[in-house]
């Protein structure tokens, strides 16, 4: 077994020894049972120390990739591989990229999912301590400065991001969605919808972590087609009148809208109009259902697991659509 052993680069040197002999299980070079060079062999062939070497193979046995005999030697333990997922929170449809990515993955292919819950220190102590356990990566970004640099240390071939273009370079791998010119897009055939409301209400409240550039292509849209429009960022603002129509990211504001017309005894749909982002399975059902701007998560996810099963290069956006349904 040939070890690619660069003494320059910036990835740790049992790191590279990882990686080397994840990357031989992946390509099916090696498989269980099959014997690894010895320490003193990897050391004297690739001048390495015996403690380099030594915890390589440690972190490979504690991921039960090899295991060792007495006496004998190092081995392939088994064909499993594990991956990080490192999503931002748990929501409805985080759930549905999640049961996605992992229903479309080989059975010897164990997932590991953590949430960073917009956290820097969260993101760096989850990936700092990931280094060297994993096969893979894929990690829902999000923006803050020190993201990048965080992500410039794990290898490109073994880091996906996805959902968010922020702090994302030309050689990355991704899965994304779009929020701006695709959400644009989308409003657009919802104008006949919109046209039976005085005005369009964009309720983005300061809690939310979605992208601001959806309020550009708001404002945008609302001019071109002469619609009355205002944004509502403090939630405790958001009071539903007559002949409005609302759009939201945040589900806490569909619940606080569908409360609202249930005292006030306004019909969604023909009193208020409500169109909510991202949709989840219950939307459906919800009300008489609950128009929604969403990608397909259950897409996103099946395209992640694709990276995982192959070892070819994945840039892909993941188009957003527009469901009409009759809250508006």
């Amino acid at each position: 077994m040939i070890f690619d052993i660069n003494l320059d680069s910036d990835i740790p040197r049992y790191q590279q020894l990882v990686n080397t002999i994840n990357d031989a299980l992946s390509s099916s070079s090696i498989s269980s049972g099959d014997p690894l060079p010895s320490v003193n062999n990897i050391c004297k062939d690739y001048n390495l120390s015996r403690d380099t070497v030594f915890k390589a193979y440690s972190i490979l046995k504690e991921n039960g990739v090899v295991e060792s005999v007495p006496n004998k030697g190092y081995y392939v333990a088994n064909d499993t591989r594990k991956v990080l997922l490192v999503l931002d929170t748990f929501k409805a449809y985080k759930e549905v990229l999640y049961h996605s990515f992992v229903n479309n993955l080989p059975k010897n292919v164990i997932v590991d999912v953590q949430f960073h819950h917009y956290n820097i220190n969260n993101f760096k102590t989850i990936l700092n301590n990931g280094k060297g356990k994993y096969y893979k990566f894929v990690v829902m970004t999000f923006n803050h400065k020190e993201v990048a640099s965080t992500l410039s240390y794990f290898d490109n071939d073994k880091l996906l991001l996805i959902d968010w273009n922020v702090h994302s370079n030309a050689s990355n791998n991704y899965v994304f969605q779009d929020f701006g010119l695709s959400f644009y897009e989308a409003l657009k055939e919802a104008v006949n919808a919109f046209k039976k409301y005085k005005k369009v209400v964009f309720v983005y409240p300061t809690f939310t972590n979605h992208p601001s550039e959806t309020l550009k292509y708001f404002k945008k849209f609302c001019e071109e087609n002469n619609f009355k429009h205002r944004i509502v960022r403090d939630s405790s603002e958001f009071n539903v009148i007559k002949n409005e129509a609302y759009i939201s990211v945040s589900d806490r504001i569909l619940g606080s809208f569908l409360e609202q017309c249930k005292v006030k005894g306004f019909e969604p749909g023909t009193d208020v109009g409500f169109l909510s982002y991202n949709d989840t399975p219950m939307k459906k059902f919800i009300y008489k259902g609950i128009s929604v701007i969403s990608t397909n998560f259950e897409d996103m996810g099946a395209k992640a697991a694709g990276f995982i099963k192959t070892e070819k290069p994945l840039q892909n956006y993941i188009p957003t659509k527009l469901i009409l349904r009759d809250s508006l």
